[in-house]
């Protein structure tokens, strides 16, 4: 699949290890910064969705998306590891859960930006899914030096696979199977980024506890992705 994302927030606080562990399958271990988890929750837009070699359909060629992440590794391969993506386009969640065994949820969502300002809102609408809203508004700012390996910025940033076991939501009823899925894109124009408002329960709707203290923040510019078929590892 080819797409593009923009208007995109990477926002994130450090967890213990122990908090996290119950969340993943067996066979992932946990990437860790200098010892510690990260904890991340990442509003975008995905548009120009479309197969590789084929036209954007009109009408399913774009969503807004809202993701719960973490980091993992799986013989040495690290990549991300989502609790949960929550998104407005239901044929989208549909085939991402049914396809691509991923975590797909129903959700009403906006992001919208004026006066150099975006603003994101999301209710989760999924039938039997936990209750979740979100609402934040940040301006991007100016933007920083490419993220270089062994940096933090880079460990959270520049991940280029991604790790399912099934659409499953809860701690303990992953599949025992896990699939792979590679991501090729240009490294991230990553920028400072201020936060006006942060509301959100999404994090603890996995009955994670709510973190302490502001997110490290980075806004980044758009960029096109092209997302690998997702193989059994």
């Amino acid at each position: 699949m080819r797409q593009r994302w923009s208007n995109l927030l990477f926002a994130h606080w450090p967890l213990p290890p122990e908090v996290l562990h119950p969340y993943l399958p067996p066979r992932l271990e946990l990437d860790l910064y200098e010892g510690q988890a990260w904890l991340g929750v990442v509003p975008f837009t995905m548009s120009h969705i479309r197969p590789l070699g084929l036209p954007a359909v009109p009408g399913l060629s774009a969503l807004h998306e809202l993701n719960v992440r973490t980091y993992a590794r799986l013989d040495g391969v690290p990549g991300v590891w989502f609790l949960s993506l929550d998104a407005t386009q239901p044929l989208g969640v549909w085939a991402a859960r049914t396809l691509f065994h991923l975590p797909y949820l129903h959700a009403r969502m906006q992001l919208t930006g004026s006066g150099g300002t975006l603003r994101a809102t999301a209710e989760r609408t999924h039938r039997g899914a936990p209750a979740a809203t979100f609402a934040a508004a940040w301006t991007p700012g100016a933007a920083l030096p490419l993220a270089q390996p062994g940096s933090l910025a880079h460990f959270l940033t520049e991940r280029y696979q991604l790790y399912t076991a099934g659409p499953s939501v809860r701690p303990g009823q992953h599949s025992s199977i896990i699939w792979r899925g590679r991501l090729w894109h240009a490294p991230w124009q990553l920028r400072t980024a201020t936060l006006q408002h942060w509301s959100s329960t999404l994090i603890e709707s996995h009955g994670l506890p709510t973190p302490v203290g502001p997110p490290l923040l980075y806004a980044a510019d758009a960029l096109d992705v092209w997302v690998e078929e997702l193989r059994r590892v």
